[in-house]
């Protein structure tokens, strides 16, 4: 693999981890009537999202791409 298509294909996984986790976070206000055990479960899933998607802004960063909005 090329590392012009390595590039490409990381941040199309960023790009899918940052939607992600920023639909996850928005589900914490969606079940946030069904309970406090929605709650936490929905704000445990948000956070492996945010970590899924910080691993690869990190991957991103050593690689020297920066993709700030």
């Amino acid at each position: 693999m090329n590392s012009s298509l390595a590039h490409a294909a990381l941040i199309a996984a960023f790009k899918r981890a940052e939607a992600d986790a920023t639909h996850k976070f928005g589900l914490i206000q969606a079940v946030s009537k069904k309970g406090p055990m929605a709650i936490q479960a929905a704000i445990a899933t948000a956070a492996k999202a945010k970590k899924r998607r910080d691993s690869y802004a990190k991957k991103l960063n050593a690689l020297g791409v920066n993709l700030e909005d």
